[in-house]
């Protein structure tokens, strides 16, 4: 039971871990369109992400 327990957990950490590493995550509402090769964010703020957006 403990380790059912563990696993859950463990994947609920690995879950939010990746979904705080998207851009324009959080209150920037997601990724509104493209600009240059960066992400714009759905309340008008250009994300720090340093990844590329196509």
């Amino acid at each position: 039971m403990k380790r059912i327990v563990l696993a859950l957990c463990l994947s609920l950490f690995a879950f939010t871990a990746i979904a705080a590493n998207t851009p324009c995550s959080g209150k920037k509402g997601g990724v509104s369109h493209c600009s240059g090769g960066k992400f714009v964010c759905n309340d008008g703020s250009v994300s720090k992400s340093k990844k590329v957006c196509s």
